[in-house]
């Protein structure tokens, strides 16, 4: 069995997972069974186009502490409240103010609009 051996992690969202597989794909002309399954899902999940738009305005508001897996993940679940916000980012050991919270949930909100 080969070793496997990992050159470097970033973290990424569904979005682009989604993107990564369809590459994937075009290269090897079929997935395996998991991808294939991943790839199922994230068709039904993963509806936004301009999700790296979204990326860059969350980087650029410059929110202390807040860092690239955190806005990964604020993309994958698309909060569009502050309690929602609230909830996402409870996983991480982060402060963030409310100001810099509302910033978030509103350029959220533009791209995602209300739920």
């Amino acid at each position: 069995m080969a070793d496997t051996q990992i050159i470097s992690e970033s973290p990424i969202n569904i979005y682009q997972l989604r993107k990564e597989l369809e590459r994937i794909k075009k290269r090897d002309s079929e997935l395996n069974f998991r991808a294939a399954r991943t790839e199922e899902y994230l068709g039904q999940v993963a509806t936004q186009k301009d999700a790296d738009e979204l990326f860059d305005k969350l980087m650029k508001l410059n929110i202390p502490r807040l860092k690239e897996q955190h806005i990964h993940k604020i993309i994958d679940i698309a909060p569009t409240t502050l309690n929602e916000l609230k909830v996402v980012l409870q996983g991480y050991t982060i402060t963030i103010n409310n100001e810099s919270m509302k910033k978030i949930v509103d350029t959220v909100s533009e791209f995602f609009g209300k739920k």
